[in-house]
């Protein structure tokens, strides 16, 4: 398997920061929509199951698309998919404001903002990292993409509230829109030349269902995305109900924003911090660990008394292990496979995620609606967080044996 990296005029400074900006810009809009929940539900007299089931669905989309961007991205180059992507994404926040019955918020928000995603989220940036960029330094540079797309939320949550709070949660949407419009130009930045099978040595020539039925026939690959299920799950869930949930338990409305933004700030150490320790530990430990270390700190959310400085404490803890899970996982999925491939087989890890996501926010608002708490997805949401940590711990990190290719004649 070639991992080759694609010929670029820039340099890898320039790449990283163009990168950063456009990973930034797509996960801020995107991490703060449950600030939008109660001013959309109130204003058209909805329920939280419907905007949980909105944002459910968009998170299943965005996984749904992944791995048909990535592939896309593979064949013909990242910068076309970005440039849809974005198109779709902020096509996708400006109709919201037009949303005025629940198929309608589902198509809006849902449908095109989560296929808009799929085309220019941080895994695409990850994956043009992975072929722009020489093998030494990838791992930080995986660190600080995703760091990226953390430091988004950090400073879309009180740019969400104040402008909720100021102009309106239409006129937030429609800023989000031109903002996210205004990362196009960046994407010649990543640019990757499409590959033509006529340039790699006919050894190497692979079909599309031989690349599948190579990953989907190996183990360590299967337990992986088994266990990205539940970051998905987690962060989706988190991501759409707690502001709501803080209220619920009387915490100060004040204090929401800021507890997702730390979760944004310090998911920046956390996301670098993994870019640095996953070259120094085995990358099935350190996701063991993280998965495990997200369900002592909800626990502790649960079972200790609400307060303000129990709330930020879990902002902390939880920025820290935000998406630190995903640089292990995109090097885990160049480990086996090499980059060839990397933005589609990246992209069915990611669809696992975005399952586990739509269960988390869609659960969560039927949850509510039926019990009146989160308390049975909370708790479910511990347990996941276990079992993925066991499920980690067997994966090899090495290269996926190589299925002969049948050559013609």
């Amino acid at each position: 398997m070639s991992a080759a990296v694609t010929r670029t005029a820039y340099s890898a400074g320039v790449i990283i920061a163009a990168g950063c900006a456009i990973s930034l810009m797509g996960f801020g809009p995107r991490s703060v929509m449950g600030f939008f929940q109660l001013p959309i539900i109130t204003e058209n007299g909805w329920g939280r199951d419907v905007f949980g089931l909105a944002i459910a669905v968009q998170n299943l989309f965005w996984g749904i698309g992944q791995p048909f961007a990535g592939a896309v991205a593979d064949r013909f180059g990242v910068m076309k998919v970005l440039i849809g992507g974005i198109l779709l994404y902020a096509a996708g926040l400006a109709l919201m404001t037009l949303s005025s019955s629940p198929a309608v918020f589902t198509i809006t928000s849902g449908v095109l903002i989560g296929f808009g995603l799929s085309g220019c989220s941080f895994n695409l940036v990850l994956a043009a990292f992975g072929k722009l960029l020489p093998p030494e330094k990838r791992p930080m540079a995986l660190g600080f993409g995703t760091a990226a797309g953390s430091f988004g939320q950090f400073l879309f949550s009180p740019l969400a509230v104040g402008l909720i709070n100021g102009a309106g949660w239409k006129m937030a949407l429609l800023v989000f829109a031109g903002l996210i419009l205004a990362t196009l130009p960046l994407t010649i930045f990543l640019a990757t030349t499409p590959r033509s099978s006529t340039q790699e040595p006919e050894a190497n020539r692979r079909t599309l269902m031989q690349t599948l039925s190579q990953a989907f026939g190996h183990t360590s690959y299967i337990l992986l995305i088994l266990g990205f299920f539940t970051c998905g799950f987690q962060l989706a869930f988190i991501t759409i109900h707690l502001p709501a949930y803080l209220k619920d338990v009387g915490i100060d409305p004040s204090i929401g924003p800021w507890v997702l933004a730390l979760i944004g700030l310090f998911n920046i150490v956390g996301s670098i911090g993994s870019g640095y320790v996953m070259t120094r530990m085995p990358k099935r430990y350190l996701l063991a660990l993280i998965y495990a270390l997200r369900s002592v700190a909800i626990i502790a959310l649960l079972v200790f008394p609400p307060s303000n400085v129990l709330v930020l404490a879990f902002g902390a803890a939880m920025g820290l292990l935000w998406l630190s899970t995903v640089p292990p996982t995109s090097s885990l999925v160049m480990t086996m496979f090499g980059t060839r491939d990397m933005a589609m087989l990246y992209g069915f890890a990611f669809f696992s995620h975005q399952v586990g996501g739509f269960l988390g926010g869609w659960l969560g608002g039927v949850f509510y609606e039926w019990y009146g708490n989160y308390d049975l997805v909370w708790w479910g949401s511990i347990a996941l967080g276990f079992a993925s940590a066991a499920i980690n711990l067997p994966i090899v990190e090495k290269a996926a044996p190589l299925k002969a290719v049948p050559q013609p004649g």
